[in-house]
Parts: C-alpha cells; structure tokens; sequence
C-alpha cells in the first residue's frame, strides 16, 4: 500500500470515531430532555438528511478539489454541529443533521481517493483495511460515547473548566471532548497526498449561472444514477450495499432499544452491544479482504439472506452470554458481505463516471434507504411499534430482498452472460486507476 493510505486510514478513523461516540452522546442528550423515543430513532434518518439531499452537488465538489481537502472542509463542518449541539444553540436533532452534512461531503471524498490511489487489484484489501478501521472505530466511539455519559467519567467531565455557557448535562460535556476529537481528524487530513487524477470543473462552461449550474449538476447525477443502475455488475452491488447500510444503519439504534427491553441496560451498557456488533463486523472485514478477490464478490450474496433470518432470531435471546457471540457472527456475516459488494462497486462506479460522482450516487442510494427505513421506524414506534417488531421486519426485509438480488444476478448472467464476464475480467486489472 502506498504512504498516503495510512493517513487516510488515521483522517478516517478519528472522524468516524467521534460521529459514532457523538450518536450515543445524542441519545442520551434527548433523554436528559424528555424526547421521546420517536426523536431517538429519528437521529439516524436526521444524520442521512444530507446525504440524499446534497447527493448530486458532493459528488461533483469532490472531484473538483484535491480530496484531502475537500476531507478537511468536511470536518471542520462536524465540528460546527458538535459545537452547536454542545452551546445548546440547536435542537440535538438538528445539530445532528448539521454534522451529518459534513459527513455526507465527507464520504465521496474518502472513498473516491481509494480508487485514485490504488489499483483495482488492491481495492478488496483497501476497503477491508478501511472499514475493518471503521468498525474498529465505530466499537471505540459507541463505547467512547457511553462512558462519556456514563456514572465514571461524567461527573470529572463537568466538573472541568470547558468552555460551554452552562453544564447543564454529562452529554453537554461529552459534546465538548469529541470537538476535540474532529480536531485531531483535521490535522491528518492536512497530510492526504494530492493524487494524479485530474480535477472536474463544477461548471461545464465559464460563466455559467448558479441556477445552470445547479440543473447541470441535477442532470449529471440523474445520469450517473442511472448508468449505474444499468450496469450489470454495478447494479447487484448497488443493491446489495443499498439494502445492507439502510438496514444496519437503523440496526445501531434498534439494538440500543433491544438491550433495554431484552436485558435491561442503559445507555452506557447498551453502547458496548453496539460495539459488539461491530466487532464481527471487523473480523468479517479483515477476512474478506484477505480472501475474497473483487472478480469473486457476487459470490456473497446468499451471506445476506443467513443474515437477515439471524436478525430474527435476536427476539429468542435474552441473556447476554449467549447475545455477545449471536452479535459477533451476525457482525461478521455483514462486514464479509459488504466489503468485496462495496469494493465492485466503486470499481465499476469509477470506471463508469468517475470516483466522487459514483461515491456520491452510492451514498445517496444507501442513506434514501436509511433514511426511509429510518423515518419508518420513527413513525411505527410513535405508534407503539415494539423493538421485536421491528428487528422481525428488518430482518425478514434483508432476507427477502437479499434474495431477490441473487435472482437478480442470476438473470443476468444467464440474459447477458458475455456482458458480467467481460465486467468481471477488468475487475482483475493491475493498473492503478488513478495513473
């Protein structure tokens, strides 16, 4: 691997550790309010927001500037709603959200440099060492968040000298430790190497209006969604890690709620099973990178379905010794599903349009379905929805849709069977993507 990908892997492991202890931080912070659990729930769909919304403008911003830096703005972004959400100057919902657009401008910029860096070859092992990274962060930041909230180091948090208007809460400070922590995420930005691959203007032409510009950019993104859907190879994958992210990403707050009802735990000791879950994914990860190749990856679809049926069967578990090695696989399971899914499908979005643009329709797809499946479980727990109820319909969605994405793929190699091969033998290329 080249230099330059340990600092991204250091930028990413600090900025996600902070939004991942932030999301706990925020629970805890609606709590201390009297939210109710509807407002919970709705964090997750608030924090996609952005995502969806600025889809076809991130993309774009992120390959019209050195990614590095695009990486540092976008921080300095999650700082901002860290800071508002800390002062109290915004309804932690909104505040979330505000840090969420930075992370929404974040993503295209992170993964897109991968595909600028490396060679398609090396893009399985790139993103397992990336999101292995990332799970370790997000088991560090769920349990980073809820020991900052916690009986321990709560009261030594308010008791410093922060500089906040009033202490109103153990998360009010906790809020404060994690700027600190954004920070430290800027500073390794500043030491992402400036790669080769040419820079895309925003405006096609000079001169062009905001309001031209704005259509163009909607008109370009509307057709690199497309190109990718109508990809044969890129639509399985986009499928596939469409339907894993707008599931897990609702999953991290679902086993909060279960952990309450099926065990008993608060916040701090239900952060930790977050944080287990996490862990196989980790392991899952670190497996696929060093076994699967990217030309294999459809070959883990089926892991989808075990995965969603095992979802299920949270609902018979309520003693921890057996929860803790139930979440490890069903972790695993995930992490050895999406990274060869995600790895593809960066390939073929790369190869179609550009890195930035196919990060961006990516993340666009899989936060629409975080944040519809999100805004679903808000509404059906305002309802009175059970967290059994919604861990069978979540893992009764995956195990369907997981299945027909593996008919799906099976038609296509049998209707364009010339089409996928010829896909799959670019997938084994040796030249770096970015030369």
């Amino acid at each position: 691997m080249k230099r330059g990908f340990y600092t991204i892997m250091a930028a990413q492991f600090f900025s996600s550790l902070a939004d991942n202890a932030l999301f706990v931080v925020a629970v805890q912070l609606l709590r201390h309010q009297g939210a109710g659990t509807w407002q919970e729930a709705a964090l997750v769909p608030m924090f996609a927001l952005f995502y969806v919304l600025l889809a076809p403008v991130v993309g774009a911003f992120a390959d019209a500037l050195p990614k590095g830096r695009v990486m540092l703005m976008s921080n300095a972004i999650k700082v901002l709603g860290c800071v508002l959400m800390c002062w109290g100057l915004l309804h932690p919902l909104a505040a979330y959200a505000v840090v969420g657009l930075g992370a929404a401008a974040y993503s295209p910029a992170k993964y897109g440099i991968l595909t600028e860096l490396l060679p398609p070859s090396q893009l399985v092992r790139a993103n397992g060492w990336i999101e292995g990274l990332t799970i370790a962060s997000i088991i560090l930041g769920v349990l980073l968040g809820g020991q900052l909230v916690g009986p321990w180091l709560a009261p030594y948090l308010q008791a410093l000298p922060l500089p906040l208007p009033q202490v109103a809460s153990p998360a009010h400070a906790a809020t404060a430790v994690l700027v600190v922590i954004y920070a430290l995420a800027a500073v390794f930005n500043l030491g992402i190497p400036r790669t080769s691959a040419p820079l895309v203007a925003l405006r096609s032409r000079p001169g062009q209006s905001l309001a031209d510009s704005i259509r163009a950019l909607l008109q370009d993104f509307g057709c690199c969604n497309r190109r990718l859907w109508n990809d044969k190879l890129g639509q399985i994958s986009l499928a596939t890690t469409t339907l894993f992210w707008g599931v897990s990403g609702n999953l991290r707050y679902i086993v909060l709620a279960w952990a309450a009802v099926a065990l008993g735990y608060g916040t701090t000791q239900a952060s930790a099973l977050v944080g287990v879950v996490a862990l196989g994914t980790a392991a899952g990860a670190v497996l696929a990178a060093t076994r699967m190749r990217l030309q294999h990856a459809t070959r883990t679809i089926s892991l989808g379905i075990v995965m969603g049926l095992l979802v299920v069967c949270m609902n018979f578990i309520d003693q921890l010794w057996l929860a803790v090695p139930f979440l490890i696989l069903l972790g695993g399971l995930g992490g050895y599903l999406v990274v060869p899914m995600n790895a593809l499908l960066q390939h073929r979005g790369h190869c179609l349009m550009g890195a930035g643009r196919s990060i961006a329709v990516q993340n666009f797809n899989e936060q629409a379905a975080i944040l519809g499946l999100g805004v679903l479980y808000s509404l059906a727990s305002a309802l009175g929805l059970s967290a059994y109820g919604a861990i069978t319909l979540f893992g009764l969605l995956v195990a369907v849709c997981m299945w027909l994405v593996g008919r799906w793929y099976i038609y296509n190699c049998r209707k364009h069977g010339g089409e996928v091969r010829r896909l799959l033998s670019i997938a084994r290329s040796d030249k770096p993507s970015g030369d």
